[in-house]
C-alpha cells in the first residue's frame, strides 16, 4: 500500500477531504479503461507544483479505448506523440490542442494497448479558484503542461489520490464531446460524469437530423 499523502499543514475547507488520502497504485490502472474511467470519479487529482500544491475532485472523464478506437489518438498508431499512451499504465499521457491548450490523460493498461482515460473537470478542493469544466481549463488551473507528459501518476509530484469520502452514486454514461469525426465511435458512452455536478463541462444535446 502507497504511503499516506501528508496534508496536515494543507489549508483545506473542512468538508473536502474525509478520512485517510492515499495515492492510487499501479494496479489501479493496470486495468481496462472502460473500467477506470468511472472508478476515477470522486478522486483527487494532486499537483505538487513549485507555486504550492493544487488538489481537485475528479467529476467528469471520457475513455479511449486504443487502435480499433477512431476517436483515440492511438488509432493512428505508435507516434512519437502517442508514445506514452502505449507505455506502462499509471503514467500521463499529456498533449496540445488548438496549439495553446493542454489534456492529460491517465494510461490505462495493459501496458501496449494504447488505451487512457481523459480527464474534463475537477471541483476545486485546494489551490484553486473555481471548478474546471473541460479538459484544457483542467490543466491550466492545475498547471499541468507538456513537461508532465509521460509522468508516473504514481510518485511525487503528480498523482491521483483516494480518500474516504463515499463513491458517487449518481454516475451517468454518455457520448463524448468533440469526436464528431470519429463515425460511430462518436455516439458511444464512453464518457462519464457525475450526474448534476456543477463542475461538469456541459451536457451533450441532441445531434440534428
Amino acid at each position: 500500500m502507497p504511503p499516506a499523502v501528508n496534508l496536515d499543514k494543507l489549508k483545506l475547507p473542512a468538508d473536502a477531504i474525509q478520512g485517510e488520502c492515499r495515492r492510487l497504485d499501479r494496479a489501479f490502472y493496470d486495468r481496462p479503461a472502460l473500467t477506470v474511467a468511472p472508478d476515477l470519479l470522486g478522486h483527487l487529482l494532486v499537483h505538487a507544483s513549485p507555486d504550492g500544491l493544487r488538489m481537485g475532485r475528479i467529476v467528469e472523464v471520457e475513455a479511449y479505448l486504443g487502435p480499433t478506437d477512431l476517436a483515440a489518438h492511438t488509432s493512428r498508431g505508435r507516434t512519437a506523440r502517442t508514445r506514452a499512451m502505449f507505455g506502462p499504465p499509471g503514467h500521463a499521457y499529456v498533449y496540445l490542442i488548438y496549439g495553446m491548450y493542454h489534456c492529460i490523460n491517465a494510461v490505462t493498461g495493459p501496458e501496449g494497448s494504447g488505451t487512457a482515460v481523459l480527464l474534463r473537470a475537477l471541483a476545486p478542493v485546494a489551490g484553486l479558484a473555481a471548478a474546471t469544466n473541460g479538459p484544457g481549463r483542467l490543466c491550466k488551473a492545475m498547471d499541468i503542461t507538456l513537461d508532465h507528459y509521460g509522468i508516473d501518476l504514481c510518485g511525487d509530484t503528480l498523482w491521483i489520490a483516494q480518500d474516504e469520502s463515499p463513491r458517487p452514486a449518481n454516475i451517468t454514461a454518455s457520448p463524448r464531446i468533440g469526436v464528431d469525426y470519429a463515425g460511430e465511435w462518436a455516439d458511444k458512452p464512453l464518457r462519464f460524469h457525475i450526474d448534476g455536478h456543477p463542475a461538469v463541462s456541459r451536457r451533450p444535446g441532441k445531434k440534428k437530423k
